[in-house]
């Protein structure tokens, strides 16, 4: 069994009762869970799934796939700030596609863990702005290496990674009203 301390990127449902939690995980990269009776109303993770939420939590890895089993999680922070907003919502659910986007499973990154975490927390005290998009892009593209220093940061990632989650267009066109 291990252990750790993530964020909430991602719910898919995978049968009736069960779901897919991804999560970016400090010290271990992006994995995936299965929650298996999640979705029945008294479940043990019930009102404890959901997107930005940030938990400690334990899991066994599958010797067969890259859906481990979630066994527990103690929940440490709700990101109610971030659901104040719509946009800031937006926002959030765009930075936490992104890092689906770039990142490969079992891939370790502190430095991106700590800009989720930053970029969550900012969204959680204020209202959300264009620049912030931009600037997580910025940071992120640095700390992936793909940052020419001279092109928006965002065509940057766009041809390094084949292209951009289609949910920042949606939040480009958010700030433009």
């Amino acid at each position: 069994m291990r252990t750790g301390y993530g964020i909430i990127l991602r719910l898919t449902k995978l049968t009736e009762t069960s779901l897919i939690v991804t999560w970016c995980v400090e010290g271990v990269g992006l994995v995936k869970t299965v929650a298996k009776g999640a979705r029945r109303p008294k479940s043990a993770f019930a009102g404890k799934l959901d997107l930005f939420y940030t938990a400690e939590f334990s899991w066994v890895d599958s010797a067969k796939s890259e859906l481990g089993t979630l066994k527990e999680l103690v929940v440490s922070e709700y990101g109610e700030g971030i659901r104040k907003g719509y946009k800031n919502t937006m926002v959030a659910g765009y930075f936490a596609t992104l890092l689906e986007y770039v990142m490969e499973g079992g891939e370790v990154d502190d430095e991106v863990y700590a800009l989720l975490v930053r970029a969550y927390a900012y969204l959680s005290e204020r209202p959300a702005e264009w620049r912030a998009v931009v600037h997580f892009e910025k940071e992120l593209s640095i700390l992936l290496g793909v940052w020419d220093g001279k092109s928006q940061p965002h065509l940057c990632l766009r041809r390094a990674f084949g292209g951009l989650p289609k949910n920042r267009t949606a939040c480009e066109e958010l700030f433009r009203e």
